[in-house]
């Protein structure tokens, strides 16, 4: 019974704060060119939330929000298929609702969200459902978004190493039909983003985490411990850091497939820890501790991510800076009665969804914050100036 109480405890605080959050921080770029760009079906999800609980934030973020929770009940119920004792099972529901990047992907309209629920919905489904369901839920996949593609080609090198044909037949069927619907983005001359993709992941995991995921996989591969779930963790990971020799990698596509993996993580662990003696588990203990104090310390970054300006000398250091600012600025010029401009695709967008619309009228240009020009926007946190702009006024004849 205490068990299912700290489970609904760990889920209703992390519904509460999430819903907090989502109401203080602005859409991002990447979000408004989802929201208004070419349709997907993030798009209708996301413009179904809107309609349902209105044009702002809360309904914005809504339908992430919801896919966060569900997934986060799919890693407590599989993790029952790795972990036997409960409070482990808690431990790495914990863990998955800390890591930085789940919380960002609750947060932001992004792919990494819903490939995060979709992944796990399969893994919780595959063991239960029958064959035929299973292939329509792949195929489902294969067409609301290109970031299941990595599934596919997990899935096929599983079948092929288990020699299963129909099923790496039908897995390399989805791939390029994925491919071809979305596009399959390789591009450029080789350029080094190795050492980016690691710090990316990284951030998204904290450290200790991500090189233990990575110690987990290569682990099960020398000890012939390779279950689905491995082929899919371990094939896109590879892919990923291959792929980053020649490309900056998209990231968001490719660390759901890693956040999945948890499960086989929390069962390494555990197992190890059980097969030692009590004098031995210190190591384990010290780096259990090492990275909850980590993880806690980089997720308390996230949600309190504005105080970072008061300690940086540039603010768009701030690896928060995309979510920020634009609620403000747009609620700045509709106080001086501006309720439309021109200025850079980008920051267009976002302020499109706060109710500014375009025109030439007002041409809106940012300012260097070290400029000595006087300017008639200024967005603040604290007194630290984040933004600083220009709104030029064009009258009819200049602005035909």
């Amino acid at each position: 019974m205490k068990y299912k109480i700290i489970l609904f405890l760990i889920l209703g605080i992390d519904a509460l704060v999430l819903f907090f959050e989502a109401t203080h921080i602005s859409i991002s770029s990447s979000g408004a060119s989802i929201l208004y760009g070419e349709f997907s079906f993030l798009q209708l999800l996301v413009k179904s939330s809107l309609a349902l609980f209105g044009h702002n934030d809360f309904g914005l973020r809504f339908v992430f929000i919801i896919m966060h929770l569900m997934s986060a009940v799919l890693i407590y119920l599989i993790s029952g298929r790795y972990l036997k004792e409960e409070r482990n099972r808690l431990w790495l529901l914990l863990t998955f609702v800390l890591l930085p990047g789940v919380v960002s992907s609750a947060l932001m309209v992004n792919h990494a969200g819903l490939i995060i629920f979709g992944l796990l919905l399969y893994l919780y489904l595959e063991p239960k459902g029958s064959k035929f369901f299973i292939y329509l839920l792949l195929f489902v996949y294969a067409l609301v978004d290109v970031g299941f593609v990595y599934l596919f080609l997990g899935l096929a090198l599983y079948s092929l190493f288990h020699n299963k044909k129909k099923e790496f037949t039908y897995n390399v069927f989805l791939f390029f039909l994925s491919s071809y619907l979305y596009g399959f983005d390789i591009h450029g001359f080789p350029r080094g983003h190795f050492l980016d993709t690691i710090g990316v992941y990284s951030a998204i995991f904290t450290p200790v985490i991500f090189i233990y995921l990575f110690y987990v996989l290569y682990r099960r591969y020398l000890a012939d411990k390779r279950d689905k779930l491995w082929y899919i963790a371990a094939t896109a990971l590879l892919f990923s850091l291959l792929l980053s020799f020649r490309q900056k990698v998209n990231i968001e596509h490719f660390a759901p497939y890693l956040i999945v993996a948890l499960p086989l993580a929390g069962q390494t662990f555990a197992s190890s820890y059980k097969v030692r003696l009590k004098e031995h588990r210190r190591g384990y203990r010290a780096i259990f501790i090492l990275a909850f104090i980590l993880l806690i310390l980089n997720t308390l970054v996230v949600f309190f991510n504005k105080e970072l300006y008061l300690v940086l000398d540039n603010p768009k250091k701030n690896f928060a800076y995309n979510v920020n600012v634009a609620k403000e600025l747009a609620a700045d010029l509709q106080a001086n009665g501006i309720n439309c401009v021109s200025t850079d695709k980008k920051m267009q967008q976002r302020l499109r969804f706060y109710g500014i619309k375009k025109c030439t009228k007002n041409i809106l240009k940012e300012q260097p914050l070290k400029s000595q020009v006087d300017s008639n926007v200024t967005i603040r946190y604290k007194n630290k100036i984040l933004y600083k702009a220009n709104v030029t006024k064009l009258n009819n004849k200049q602005s035909k």
